[in-house]
């Protein structure tokens, strides 16, 4: 039933612009660049770096994605002493197949780098940092902690619980520039249960809003060219069932000692479970377990075959899982192996006759998109939040008499504004978010 499935998507994107992974990218359309914090300053500074994607070619079988590799929202800082800023990456081009296939032998293990591709063209990585206990010196060596030394790789640590201090307010970092996301692109102050206070100080957003009512949005693609959906998706398979969270069917093992993988394989030691090395610090903490009478449950690559909004007949999607408070949830998004034939790959130039997307980014309708304001009531500033768009928003502070206070933007690729309350007055305000076509007002109460 799934090859046929499949067989009926690919014939249904024989007329190759329909093909998600040829629309789905959010190209630069406004000239909008990136923008970075640094320590000790909240004033963004504006780089003259073209943000997003800045081309999409395909020929009969592969989609060419060109980009800088810097998203529009806020990138930094990185406060646990990574030197590094998100730096372009200067039109890279990444070659993705337009028919991904199921691998059917061996599955392909996740690696460090990239292994997928955001839409707005930031890297994809897996749960690694490089870094990983070294039993001989009792301690954990390589990536930025460690350089000069190499760990056993038996006992790998977990980049999300591990550099959780050095993630801004996207989630994300660079690694010697090249900025990336590990785990769910949602900015950590839209979680249920907010662990890190970064955007505190630092308010940016991500590449979006989970929306508990709502199928989450195509978020990217892996690097077998399957694509990579947000936290939320239909609870069966066949689209039906209503909105539910999907979840990752790994869970921490029951130990308290790391002698022996999940698989019972007697391995070199690793540090006994404590409060400095807890459970989920390192990858082999985890174990698989299935769940095969619930649907919500994901796959052992952190996926499974299903209907989806951009794929009405159907195709293999991997989630950014979180747990219930939202906080992300290992594998995070695709791993700790990749269910297709990883064919995509990173490339200097197009060797082949290829024709150019085109086509101008979805139209959107500002009734569609889940705007948010808050705090309301407000003290210090007012946060406006929607979900990603192709074009800029206007957003204006209206006070009772309809005069207009203040104004800002949201940014194409962006989802949040921030407007400053300290030279205004208690009262009550309207927020109107505007589009070129159409516009929404909100009421709201400032009462410092």
């Amino acid at each position: 039933m799934k090859k046929l499935l499949l067989l009926l998507l690919f014939a249904s994107t024989s007329h190759s612009q329909t093909n998600p992974i040829i629309t789905t990218w959010l190209r630069n359309t406004t000239g909008i660049t990136g923008r970075h914090y640094v320590s000790g300053n909240s004033t963004p500074i504006t780089d003259a770096v073209a943000a997003n994607v800045q081309t999409v070619q395909y020929s009969t079988n592969w989609v060419y994605v060109t980009t800088n590799g810097i998203p529009a929202y806020i990138t930094g800082p990185f406060l646990d002493g990574n030197p590094s800023l998100a730096t372009t990456q200067n039109g890279a081009i990444f070659k993705m197949p337009l028919n991904p296939t199921q691998n059917t032998g061996t599955a392909t293990a996740t690696t460090g780098g990239n292994i997928g591709l955001f839409k707005n063209g930031v890297a994809l990585f897996d749960y690694r940092d490089g870094v990983s206990w070294k039993n001989s010196t009792q301690t954990i060596c390589g990536g930025p902690v460690q350089p000069a030394c190499m760990g056993d790789g038996v006992w790998n640590r977990d980049a999300i619980p591990a550099e959780r201090n050095g993630f801004d307010c996207a989630k994300a970092h660079p690694a010697m520039g090249n900025y990336h996301h590990h785990q769910n692109p949602s900015a950590f102050n839209l979680d249920l249960v907010v662990i890190s206070t970064i955007c505190d100080t630092y308010p940016s957003d991500g590449l979006y809003v989970i929306n508990t009512s709502q199928h989450s949005p195509l978020i990217g693609f892996a690097y077998d060219g399957f694509p990579i959906y947000g936290a939320y998706g239909y609870a069966n398979a066949d689209g039906t069932g209503g909105i539910v969270r999907m979840k990752s069917s790994y869970q921490l093992r029951n130990i308290t000692t790391r002698t022996v993988y999940a698989d019972g394989t007697n391995v070199t030691d690793g540090p006994a479970v404590s409060t400095t090395y807890p459970l989920g610090y390192f990858r082999e903490d985890y174990e698989y377990v299935a769940h095969p009478s619930d649907a919500s449950y994901l796959d052992v690559h952190n996926g499974r075959f299903c209907i989806t909004p951009e794929y009405p007949l159907g195709i293999y999607c991997y989630f950014t899982t979180v747990d219930s408070n939202h906080n992300s949830a290992y594998p995070y998004v695709v791993g700790p192996t990749f269910y297709g034939n990883k064919t995509a790959v990173k490339v200097t130039s197009i060797s082949e006759s290829t024709t150019q997307y085109t086509l101008a980014n979805a139209d959107f309708n500002l009734s569609n998109l889940n705007i948010k304001i808050y705090p309301n009531p407000a003290q210090d500033f007012i946060a406006i939040q929607s979900d990603m768009i192709a074009d800029n928003l206007d957003v204006s502070l209206i006070d009772e008499l309809g005069k207009v206070i203040k104004t800002n933007k949201i940014l194409q690729g962006s989802t949040l504004s921030i407007i400053d309350l300290s030279t205004v007055y208690n009262g009550v305000y309207f927020v109107k978010v505007a589009s070129a076509k159409d516009s929404k007002t909100f009421k709201i109460i400032i009462n410092k």
